[in-house]
């Protein structure tokens, strides 16, 4: 069996950046297990892991285009502090969720001025090239309720706890 469009691979990776330094692992951890064809991993990992096999192992750079994208500077905002409002101290480094015409968003304090914060609500690595190790541990066909949510589920479906969807469960 290969990985292809609806089928359920588990993966170990190491992900680092043009400098070597690692970025996230599955290594100690939990592989990762996603759905192929469903959007679930940056679109140039996924095309590169198409058609491979339960024991495959492979490098992939993957370029910020296919990755999380260049970096939009209309992203990076300058903001009233009283739109903060009921959090005293703000600090560099906090992240906040923020309704954009896109849906919610993750969005963090790069800069604290007296009256103005200012938010960067790119993903931190849009603008980078990533670079993958990858060992393809498992590949079987998705249930029907994954397919059906778009996402993998651990054992006993949807309603298990391992699942963070809320738009499902």
């Amino acid at each position: 069996m290969s990985i292809t469009a609806n089928k359920v691979a588990v993966i170990n990776y190491t992900l680092k950046n043009d400098e070597g330094n690692i970025l996230d692992t599955s290594e100690g951890q939990e592989p990762l297990a996603y759905l192929h064809g469903h959007q679930n991993l940056v679109p140039g990992l996924e095309k590169e892991l198409e058609g491979k096999t339960i024991g495959d192992k492979l490098s992939v750079s993957v370029p910020c285009e296919e990755g999380y994208g260049e970096k939009d500077p209309e992203l990076i905002q300058a903001l009233p502090r009283d739109m903060f409002g009921g959090v005293d101290n703000i600090e560099v480094g906090m992240e906040f969720h923020a309704q954009t015409q896109n849906g919610m968003q993750v969005v963090e304090v790069i800069d604290v001025e007296e009256d103005t914060i200012t938010i960067n609500g790119n993903h931190p690595l849009a603008g980078m090239n990533l670079n993958f190790d990858v060992e393809v541990l498992e590949i079987r066909d998705a249930t029907e309720e994954e397919l059906q949510h778009g996402h993998v589920h651990a054992a006993g479906g949807c309603g298990d706890d391992s699942c963070n969807d809320d738009s499902c469960c």
